[in-house]
């Protein structure tokens, strides 16, 4: 019970506020436009679930990233977006697994349920984007292979997931900003499967929550920053 209660007092009130409205629209919806794929209703409240922890730096939420990645793997091979499929499974689990260690290796003053924040050089930057630029390369002939549906809104989804994983990985905040990009994308995606399949609203209202929640980590990133730096300072 104590256990419990500390983690609440762990939360603002406002991040509650949040995750509890996420996971009750994402429950709501399931109820609505599915009712059967249970699925992706794990992969939904696991998903939201993971970047309320992300929003604190806490290593928590990358752990919960891993088990969302699979299973969202899963549920887009079923819509044969297999560059979701191949993007989540292949790439943005290995690179939260990576995640992981990263913040557990670099806590804030010790305190390992808050990361320490990092700044990018600009040849870091550099060699992120020429990164990006050949990965997405490299994705789009390999899902134009697949036949994979809707192929270039696919190819975006790549970029901007590969940006969020690799900003995740270095400790970046602008790792949120990367992520709510690719809500947009995945938002625009499953309204094209929905406009096959009616059950697939779930997953759009799933990715819309999952828009708000980013935007909200990186405001908190970005102050969490801000007080790390104006800590080290006065030390």
């Amino acid at each position: 019970m104590n256990k419990f209660k500390s983690l609440f007092s762990y939360f603002s009130k406002a991040e509650l506020a949040l995750w509890i409205s996420s996971v009750a629209l994402i429950v709501v919806s399931f109820c609505i436009f599915d009712r059967s794929s249970y699925l992706i209703l794990a992969a939904s409240v696991i998903g939201a679930t993971s970047l309320i922890f992300n929003a604190k730096g806490n290593a928590v939420g990358q752990i919960l990233m891993v088990i969302f990645s699979v299973l969202y793997g899963i549920v887009s091979f079923s819509f044969a977006y297999y560059g979701e499929m191949i993007t989540y499974l292949g790439m943005t689990a290995p690179i939260a697994v990576l995640a992981v260690i990263s913040w557990l290796k670099n806590p804030y003053q010790g305190n390992r349920a808050e990361v320490k924040v990092n700044t990018l050089t600009k040849k870091e930057i550099f060699f992120m984007i020429f990164l990006t630029v050949f990965v997405t390369a490299v994705f789009y002939f390999i899902l134009k292979a697949f036949h994979t549906a809707n192929l270039i809104p696919s190819t975006i989804s790549v970029t901007t997931s590969f940006l969020a994983a690799y900003l995740t990985f270095r400790r970046s905040a602008f790792f949120a900003l990367a992520y709510a990009a690719n809500d947009i994308v995945l938002i625009v995606l499953w309204i094209l499967a929905a406009i096959e399949n009616i059950s697939y609203l779930s997953m759009i209202i799933c990715f819309v929550m999952f828009l708000i929640n980013d935007l909200y980590g990186f405001i908190s990133w970005s102050k969490m920053k801000k007080r790390q730096s104006v800590s080290d300072t006065e030390q």
